[in-house]
This record gives C-alpha cells, sequence and structure tokens, in this order.
C-alpha cells in the first residue's frame, strides 16, 4: 500500500460521510469535501472515487507527499486537507526552522531529509494544535479536531 493511500484512509476516517452542519462554514460536506471549497461539485452524490482523486491532485500532490519521508508526509497531508494547503506547508517551515515562505520548495525537502525525526514530528503535531486554539470554531469542533491529530499521530 502507497504512503498515499495510507494517508487517504486515516484521513476518510476523520472526515467521515456526508454532513451539512449550517455551523460549518464549509457547508455541505462529503468526504471531508465541501461545497465552500468546490462549489461546482455535486457533493451529495460525491463518491469515495472522486473524492480520492480530488485529495491525490488538491491536497497530496500540492504538498508534495511522494517526495516526503513517511509519516511527516502524512501528518502535512492531513493538515493541508483540514487547515488548509499553505499553513500546512508553513507549519512544517517552522518546525524545521527555515523561512515560513508556503513554498513547499528544495530548501524546505532538504531541512525535513536532514532534521527528520521525532523531534520535528513531535513540533510539525504542536504547531497544528497551536493553530487550531486560535480557529474561530475551536470552542464547536476544537475537540475533534485534537482528537484527530492523536489518532494521525498513533496511526502512523
Amino acid at each position: 500500500m502507497s504512503d498515499f493511500d495510507k494517508a487517504f484512509e486515516l484521513v476518510i476516517a476523520a472526515e467521515g460521510g456526508y454532513s451539512n452542519d449550517a455551523r460549518d462554514s464549509g457547508g455541505q460536506t462529503k468526504w471531508g469535501i465541501s461545497k465552500a471549497a468546490y462549489p461546482n461539485l455535486d457533493i451529495y452524490n460525491l463518491t469515495l472515487e472522486q473524492a480520492k482523486a480530488i485529495y491525490k491532485t488538491d491536497y497530496w500532490d500540492k504538498v508534495k507527499g511522494d517526495e516526503m519521508p513517511y509519516p511527516m508526509n502524512v501528518f502535512v497531508f492531513d493538515s493541508a486537507v483540514n487547515q488548509g494547503v499553505a499553513p500546512a506547508i508553513k507549519m512544517l517551515q517552522k518546525a524545521l526552522g527555515v523561512a515560513q515562505d508556503g513554498i513547499l520548495g528544495r530548501d524546505t525537502l532538504a531541512a525535513l531529509k536532514r532534521k527528520m525525526g521525532k523531534e520535528v514530528l513531535s513540533l510539525y503535531m504542536t504547531e497544528r494544535a497551536m493553530r487550531y486554539t486560535g480557529t474561530r470554531s475551536f470552542d464547536i469542533y476544537g475537540r475533534g479536531w485534537l482528537k484527530r491529530l492523536f489518532a494521525v499521530s498513533m496511526e502512523v
């Protein structure tokens, strides 16, 4: 099983199926794909295979999941899905102590390969948790988001 397939299974388990929570700024959502992000997509009839294709091109590929070591690629991918691609990259850069420009280029990947280890993995997940606490709807969804962090950490 590829790293992407493993990461996709974890994300789908966290995201779940269809929802239309009025408190969720994403609106109608299925498999974690929201109407707000994909206004021209028929969310209700979205298949798991379609969701997987979106996750591959719009999240995994954008964070260069195939170029990152496991399990950091899973952590960054999950963050990109749940917190946004640019914030996921900036949090990685902060954990690595490199310039936080939101561009996952050669320098960031080289720093990751040099510094990869439990310390960087822990720092990355700490950055994610800290960012969640400043999110507007943390009081509503915070417990679930933090549970997601712990679940992903334990699974990988």
